[in-house]
Order: structure tokens, then C-alpha cells, then sequence
């Protein structure tokens, strides 16, 4: 069976106010019913007015994806009765998207196009459903992807890069769990490669474990549908958190239904001759895009593939592993500390963050609980054998508080001593107090070894360097 998939996925954009009027845009706001006004409201007599950060951000995001502007483009109605459309209509669009065309993680996509949210509705009161029309004209941006993708990792992955471009550019901070951004799956499997099945539509995925196991749920179901003989009919489905499955919620409609026509409200685009939104001036303003931070990652800094998805994924991470390779890029063997510093980083510390969050804090207040510097002075000691490694775990562990690393290693006697004189002093009485561990290491155990070296180590409360440790003991021995 070949499974075909094709998402719509909706994102929330960053914006002061709703689309169509200056109403605020917060979606933090609990209060219900607090940021609304008569144009969202859908008062009679009520007149909308484009919101032009909306539109500046739908084209960035289309740019970015290697999208075509659209010359011509206009707002339509999209009609269809629901009790969070105060209107009774949606302003969309429809015939003449802003964006036409690109590509995101190698899925082609079919077009961009901005609308207005919906209010919310609250089913959690009792035997009746409340609405609230904070949200409602809230900018949303939809994005439709050609009907390529052929797995529920793919469409996982897809839409996990689309929510990086998003935040790169600043157009939405695409948080799932708040609603900023939802997912819908168009899903059809047929037995004939050249044919689309019929399709099936799971709508409001809000988590992209959610995106992945409603695909493979459904795919599951639909193939053992069509092996019993049985008729797949189009329509929208849900996905049930709880029982991990998908359920029907109405037959789906086609674009017919909604009687789609130009708003004459709003007034047609012409964006070629808007001189801010020209393709060169909105190129030279876009920042580096996840797949380019990979890229250079990996050339500039030779780093493993997970550290480099890491910092792309997280722009606090990425943000402060910059910082610190800035430091220590001028110094000598860079990549090596480089290296070193990001596996310190996204192990040890991103360990300490999550372990002890109390002293660590946010991730977003790591600068100011340990500035790049500090860092960079810890790894550079750590290269230089002045701690070592279990010390440097030790020090990191006590540098949530500003302090420098070489203060923390003096105060709590952490730097290694290298002075043969003072080591050989420590080696001669552990030999002296081990003779039968000495007698198994002369006799060819070479495990016995490693006990004197953790006793001498012990004995110096481990400030003694261990490979200067280990050489001196062998030559006492033989």
C-alpha cells in the first residue's frame, strides 16, 4: 500500500494586534473576553483594515522556504456557521495566496495564505459550552504542503522544521501546547502507486508525537479497511489523546461548501508596489535559517551531528555555544576546545540544568548565572591539565553563582598539582602501605595498577594530575 499525506498546518503570528482590527494580540491573556472590540466582534457597520506586520511576516516565512511573492493577491470569505465565528464567516484566502510554491525539509509545498482565527470554545463549565472571542481575528498563517510526504516521521519532521523557521524569523513562536500552531493531516493509501486513495482529513494535532502516531493510526486503520473490502469515506477525524486513536467527526466538505468570494471590505494587493515588500529588501533582512546554522556548524566547527541539532533547535543553547566558541576561537588547538566545550555543554551542564533547576534557573538566564567567559576559563583549564575532569565536573557544578572557575578550583583545592617532588612524596608511603598490591602488580596484574593510582589520587583529595600520577608509579615499580 502507498501511503500519501499532504499537511495544513496554521501558526499564530507574532503580532501587537488581531488582523483586521487593534485589538490585542495575546495569547497569554486568561482573562476571557478582555482583548476584543467591534470589528472582531463582527458588529454591523464594522469596517476591517489589513494588519501589514501580518502580511510582512506570511512573505518572510515564503521567502525563506524559496516561495514566489504574489503580485496580485486579495482577502476572501470563506462562509460556515460555528459558534466561535462571530461574523458567520472567516475572512481567508483563496484563489490568490501571498505565497506560491517552496520547499522545507524537502517537502514541496503548495501555497501560503493568511487569515484570522477563530474565538475559543469551553466545554469544561457543565452541561453547556461557553466562547471566548479573545483569540478570534488573531493573524493565522496557513501553510499547505503538496501531497508528497509518505510516512509519519516525515510529516513529524516537516513540521518540527517548519516551527524552527518560524521562530528563527520571529513570525510566531509556534508553542503547540498554547495553540500557536496546529496541525491537520490529509491522509490517503492506495494500492496503486499511480493513484490517490480517498482522502481522510485528521484535524488540531497539537504535539508532534500527536502529528506521528494519528498517522500511523490512521494508516493502520485505513489498510485494514481496504483488506476487509470495506469503502474508506472522506471525511474529518479527531485524535483522542487518551485512547491514542482517531474518531469521526463529520463528513468533510469541499472548497464548494465554504462559497467562497472577495471580501469587499478589503481592498485588492497589488505587492509590487508596496517598495517594503519587494523580494529584495524582505531578503536582506532574514537571519540565518536552521538548515545554513547546520551547515556551518558542522564545517566551522566539526561538531558532532546531535550537539549541532541541539543548538539549532534551541537558539538559548545555540546562542551561549557561540558565545563561548567566539572565546576560544583565537586560541591555540580552537577546534579541539571547541569540541570539548560543546560536549560539556550538552552533557554535563544541560545535565545540571535539568537536575538542579533551583540554582540553575531558566535556560533563558544562563548568561547571567554563568557568563561565556567563566565557561570558556573552565575548558581551557580542563585542556591544559590544571583540573581534570572529574574536577572540571565538580567546578561546573558550583559556577551557577558568577564565580570564576579558577576561584571555585582554589577554594575548594581543585587544580591539579603537577610538581613531581610533592607526587612522588604521596606515591612512596601508598606503597609503602599497600605490599601485597605491589607484589600482584610485580607479579603481572596490571589492575593492581590502577588501585595504587586511586589510592595516591585519594590521598591528594585529587588534586594530584593522574597520567603524571600513573607515570611516576611505574617507574618507582619496575
Amino acid at each position: 500500500m502507498e501511503t500519501t499525506i499532504g499537511l495544513e498546518i496554521h501558526a499564530e503570528l507574532s503580532t501587537r494586534t488581531k488582523m483586521f482590527c487593534s485589538s490585542k494580540n495575546d495569547a497569554d491573556e486568561e482573562r476571557p473576553n478582555v482583548n476584543i472590540c467591534p470589528i472582531c466582534m463582527g458588529h454591523p457597520g464594522t469596517l476591517p483594515v489589513i494588519n501589514k506586520e501580518a502580511v510582512r511576516h506570511v512573505l518572510r516565512v515564503g521567502l525563506a522556504a524559496g516561495g514566489s511573492i504574489a503580485d496580485f493577491t486579495e482577502f476572501d470569505r470563506k462562509n460556515y456557521f460555528y459558534p466561535d465565528i462571530p461574523k458567520g464567516y472567516q475572512i481567508s484566502q483563496y484563489k490568490y495566496p501571498l505565497i506560491a510554491g517552496g520547499m522545507i525539509k524537502g517537502v514541496q509545498l503548495t501555497r501560503i495564505h493568511l487569515e484570522e482565527d477563530t474565538a475559543t470554545s469551553k466545554h469544561d463549565k457543565g452541561d453547556y459550552s461557553l466562547v471566548d472571542f479573545n483569540r478570534a481575528g488573531v493573524p493565522l498563517m496557513e501553510l499547505v504542503t503538496e501531497p508528497v510526504i509518505h510516512s509519519a516521521k516525515q510529516a513529524g519532521d516537516f513540521a518540527r522544521e517548519l516551527q524552527l523557521v518560524l521562530q528563527y524569523l520571529g513570525a510566531s513562536e509556534a508553542n503547540l501546547e498554547k495553540g500557536e500552531m496546529r496541525v491537520e493531516a490529509n491522509i490517503s493509501i492506495s494500492d496503486d502507486p499511480n493513484k490517490f486513495g480517498t482522502k481522510v482529513e485528521v484535524k488540531n494535532l497539537n504535539s508532534f508525537r500527536a502529528v506521528e502516531r494519528a498517522i500511523e493510526y490512521e494508516v493502520k486503520r485505513m489498510t485494514e479497511m481496504l483488506k476487509n473490502g470495506e469503502k474508506i469515506v472522506q471525511e474529518t477525524r479527531g485524535w483522542d489523546e487518551n485512547k491514542q486513536a482517531t474518531f469521526s467527526q463529520r463528513k468533510k466538505e469541499d472548497s464548494h461548501d465554504y462559497r467562497y468570494f472577495p471580501d469587499p471590505d478589503l481592498p485588492k494587493l497589488r505587492l509590487s508596489e508596496i517598495p517594503e515588500f519587494s523580494k529584495d529588501v524582505l531578503m536582506k533582512d532574514l537571519p540565518e535559517l536552521p538548515w545554513q546554522k547546520r551547515e556551518r556548524y558542522g564545517k566551522d566547527y566539526e561538531l558532532k551531528e546531535d550537539d549541532v541539532e541541539m543548538y539549532v533547535r534551541s537558539l538559548s543553547w545555540g546562542n551561549y555555544f557561540e558565545a563561548v566558541a567566539k572565546i576560544l576561537q583565537g586560541k591555540n588547538e580552537a577546534k579541539k576546545l571547541i569540541g570539548l566545550a560543546s560536549n560539556y555543554l550538552t552533557s554535563d551542564l544541560a545535565g545540571l540544568i535539568k537536575k538542579d533547576p533551583a540554582n540553575w534557573g531558566d535556560l533563558s538566564d544562563l548568561a547571567s548565572k554563568m557568563s561565556p567567559d567563566n565557561f570558556a576559563e573552565l575548558i581551557i583549564m580542563l585542556a591544559e591539565n590544571k583540573v581534570s575532569s572529574r574536577g572540571a565536573k565538580d567546578i561546573l557544578a558550583l559556577m551557577y553563582n558568577g564565580e570564576s572557575a579558577l576561584k571555585i578550583a582554589n577554594d575548594k583545592s581543585l587544580l591539579q598539582k603537577n610538581d613531581e617532588g610533592e607526587i612522588k612524596i604521596l606515591i612512596e608511603k601508598i606503597i609503602t602501605d599497600n605490599p601485597a598490591v605491589v607484589a600482584d602488580y610485580r607479579a603481572g596484574k596490571q589492575t593492581a595498577l590502577q588501585f595504587l593510582v586511586g589510592q595516591v589520587m585519594k590521598a591528594s583529595r585529587g588534586s594530584a594530575n593522574p597520567g603524571v600520577v600513573q607515570n611516576i608509579l611505574k617507574e618507582t615499580l619496575n
